[in-house]
């Protein structure tokens, strides 16, 4: 199983970089954020809870965001990898998904950091708030919050996979497609090391 987390601050290009590499790895996509407005889309408690606080540009609790991937690998245990976008997003979030990966007899094979300025990320996120309808997606005070809770808290993760020599950083702006391959050459280095293929179809995440 080869599973890569996706890291950056919001407005990066996670989520068009992850699409790309699904189509060409075929591993199954794990945003916690695509998780959790399905839960606000339903209307159940957790949705609720979650919609209050991303409304305010904070983080949801780690024991909902941990139950929730556990319960996405148990429902694709037969997946030849995740491609984890958006999380972990604290150190402590890190040390439980290697936690829970290992109770499913597999880990991270590497960690891909996508490296943007912050006010290209206020200018990108805002031209996105008029299409994505997200509130924290239009206003410039949430997103600036937003994007300080990253470099005060989720920046941190960086060291922890460092520590594991897993740690890959890459300039985040540029065309989608040089940079499409930039992470497609690490990913094939850490393959030919001797990881496991992906397999030949995309899985679609089961909530």
């Amino acid at each position: 199983m080869h599973n890569i987390v996706l890291f950056g601050p919001p407005g990066a290009g996670k989520g068009t970089q992850s699409q790309k590499l699904i189509a060409k790895y075929h591993l199954v996509h794990l945003s916690t954020g695509d998780l959790l407005r399905a839960q606000i889309v339903e209307g159940t408690p957790l949705g609720l809870t979650a919609k209050k606080l991303m409304d305010e540009g904070l983080l949801v609790p780690d024991e909902v965001v941990i139950g929730m991937i556990g319960s996405a690998l148990h429902n694709n245990r037969q997946a030849a990898g995740f491609i984890f976008d958006g999380f972990p997003r604290t150190t402590t979030q890190a040390e439980s998904l290697d936690r829970l990966l290992a109770e499913h007899g597999t880990s991270v094979a590497c960690m891909i950091a996508l490296e943007v300025g912050e006010e290209e990320l206020v200018t990108r996120l805002l031209g996105r708030g008029k299409t994505s309808g997200r509130p924290d997606d239009q206003d410039e005070i949430r997103i600036r919050r937003r994007v300080t809770v990253y470099n005060t808290e989720t920046a941190q993760v960086a060291g922890y996979y460092a520590a594991q020599h897993k740690f890959h950083a890459l300039n985040g702006i540029g065309e989608v497609d040089a940079i499409f391959q930039h992470i497609s050459s690490i990913i094939d280095q850490h393959q030919a090391a001797g990881s496991e293929a992906p397999a030949a179809a995309t899985r679609e995440v089961k909530a």
